[in-house]
């Protein structure tokens, strides 16, 4: 469970499979080009934007993992903390990312997409030389 504190206020944040199964929802994909068949892959695509710093998806994240729990951040509590100042973003990202790689519901998920950038910039870095 991670924790932030925003405001005095401790919030919890669960990446757990409801955590899973609500940002698979944000993006489905077809299966194979099947005309019928889809499967929701949001998590994939929100995780790869925290890997790229993208602070919609953190904020994205952090809002479904913050479901069920009380108390509940709002969104624009979470946009307020990402824009002030004296918000250290790139800790944030590191600790969500951190957090995210520890979970059992998205470890896998983490471990695919870290490989897939590993053997990106090894291909880029081939294709340089």
């Amino acid at each position: 469970m991670m924790e932030l504190t925003i405001n005095g206020q401790v919030y919890q944040f669960n990446f757990g499979m409801g955590f899973l199964r609500d940002a698979n929802k944000t993006v489905s994909e077809k299966i194979n080009n099947a005309t019928d068949k889809k499967k929701d892959v949001g998590a994939t695509y929100m995780i790869a934007g925290i890997m790229d710093g993208d602070p919609e998806d953190l904020v994205n994240a952090l809002d479904l993992a913050n479901k069920g729990q009380n108390p509940r951040v709002t969104r624009a509590l979470l946009d307020s903390y990402i824009e002030d100042p004296n918000t250290d973003i790139d800790q944030l990202f590191e600790d969500t990312l951190d957090f995210l790689e520890r979970a059992n519901a998205t470890r896998k998920l983490v471990e695919r997409l870290k490989k897939r950038i590993e053997e990106a910039k090894a291909k880029a870095e081939q294709n340089q030389n």
